[in-house]
């Protein structure tokens, strides 16, 4: 591995691993080799003596002796925790003041603030996780569907890692059958190894391209799809993201221009999440306020993935549509004909393809929904995907460099050449599990993290 010195964990570390704010409870975590003499030094029982995985009640105290706060205090002796060091968790009270206080008195005892993701950062150091499960943490956290919540926790079991030394595995085999007639060159290389070893490398690459294949999809469900929905004024564009978010998130009225900034709101459909955004209504205006959320609305049309253009069914175009119309050209749209309860007068024939909807009668919601999850495409639970473009790239390069292995064979230039890039592949794939990794690389993969995670 090429990790520096940077990534040591001689020292202790400490944080609050519960979100700040009012609750009935909080957590500061402690790992380290001294993490229970720590917790030990300002806790008012015997925490040295205390059994593994033992719950112990009692009082945090300052160095007066004084009572900070009731508490109960988890003992985790390494390896048997998160981080496979010693780790010790007070849970106490869940004010702001009370885990700050307690979080001072642990560096007052020797340990120092946990950098962001550094528990994680020290379970992957360890050998608890590899690099693919360490980021599945994150991506637990963050799931915004249970559809994403499912994928996540497959990563963080090792699907995905199982899947790629699999791979790399295969590769490996071919290589050492390669390596094989380097060291025994009397032996021929006739038409059937050749085809044979094509075949292998060829159904690894296939096997890395269903990673590829799947990256928008997975980058959808960690992110959401950033969808604009864009119209006139009062052609139901907040109507629209209320009954999406289920709750009242934008204010409805009949007066033009009420939305004037951009509402930003998840909501899942079908387990996908959708970063809906409800602008400003397309129009001319003369209100300095206003013109800023018109600009910011034409802003999210030119760069949202998807866009849910909406138009009045009961009313003629305006130039105003006529705006909107070549503002989502060549866009992956789907165009709404809104209050499709009343009596219809639009000039259908302006549109290729539209849904006329209703949001107050439920009308065409359902063909809604699937024209999104259309543009959506498949989401499989337990498909293999990479989560960012650093991964996409690694695996990209992989497979050019068995891409180049394969022309290599066939023209017959020389067998240690397909060693070559085989060997570069297989250390592609090792650094996508971690097991070859820059220093630089980790710290910017745990920096994402909270603090205290």
């Amino acid at each position: 591995m090429c990790w520096g010195d940077n990534l040591k964990t001689e020292d202790t570390i400490s944080a609050i691993a519960t979100a700040l704010g009012t609750a009935g409870v909080g957590i500061i975590r402690i790992s380290g080799e001294n993490a229970i003499d720590i917790a030990d030094k300002i806790f008012d029982k015997d925490l040295i003596v205390a059994q593994d995985r033992k719950i112990i009640f009692g009082h945090v105290i300052n160095f007066s002796d004084e009572i900070v706060d009731e508490a109960i205090v988890l003992i985790m002796r390494a390896p048997k925790s998160y981080t496979r060091e010693n780790v010790v968790e007070i849970q106490c009270h869940g004010g702001v003041e009370v885990l700050r206080e307690i979080l001072s008195l642990t560096f007052q005892a020797g340990a120092r603030p946990a950098e962001r993701g550094e528990f994680t950062k020290r379970a992957f150091l360890n050998g608890r996780l590899d690099l693919t499960q360490a980021q599945a943490v994150l991506d637990v956290i963050q799931a915004k569907t249970k559809t994403a919540l499912n994928i996540a926790q497959n990563q963080l079991s090792g699907k995905t890692s199982k899947k790629i030394r699999e791979i790399r595995q295969e590769i490996l085999n071919v290589l050492a059958h390669i390596e094989a007639l380097i060291d025994f060159p009397e032996d021929d290389i006739d038409a059937i190894f050749i085809e044979d070893v094509d075949k292998k490398i060829a159904a690894q690459i296939a096997e890395i391209k269903i990673f590829l294949d799947n990256q928008r999809t997975g980058k959808i469900l960690r992110e959401g799809l950033e969808t604009a929905i864009i119209g006139k004024p009062n052609v139901g564009k907040s109507s629209l993201l209320n009954f999406l978010a289920e709750t009242e998130r934008a204010i409805v009225t009949d007066i033009p221009g009420t939305t004037r900034d951009s509402i930003e709101e998840f909501v899942n459909i079908g387990g996908v999440p959708l970063k809906i955004i409800d602008t400003a209504g397309i129009r001319n205006s003369d209100n300095p306020v206003e013109q800023i959320g018109i600009e910011r609305a034409r802003d999210y049309a030119g760069r949202a993935e998807l866009i849910l253009a909406l138009f009045d069914g009961a009313r003629e175009l305006t130039a105003e549509d006529f705006e909107i119309l070549k503002l989502i050209e060549g866009r992956s749209v789907i165009i709404l004909l809104t209050k499709a309860d009343l009596p219809q007068v639009i000039d259908t024939s302006r549109f290729e393809n539209f849904i006329p909807i209703s949001v107050k009668k439920n009308l065409g919601i359902e063909k809604f929904l699937a024209a999104i999850a259309e543009k959506v495409g498949n989401v499989d639970a337990e498909m293999n995907f990479v989560r960012d473009e650093r991964e996409a790239d690694l695996l990209r390069r992989a497979v050019q460099n068995l891409e180049e292995s394969r022309s290599t064979l066939k023209k017959n230039i020389g067998i240690d050449f397909i060693s070559i890039d085989l060997r570069a592949a297989l250390e592609l794939l090792s650094e996508l599990t971690g097991e070859s990794v820059t220093d630089d690389v980790i710290n910017e993969i745990f920096s994402k993290f909270c603090i205290g995670k």
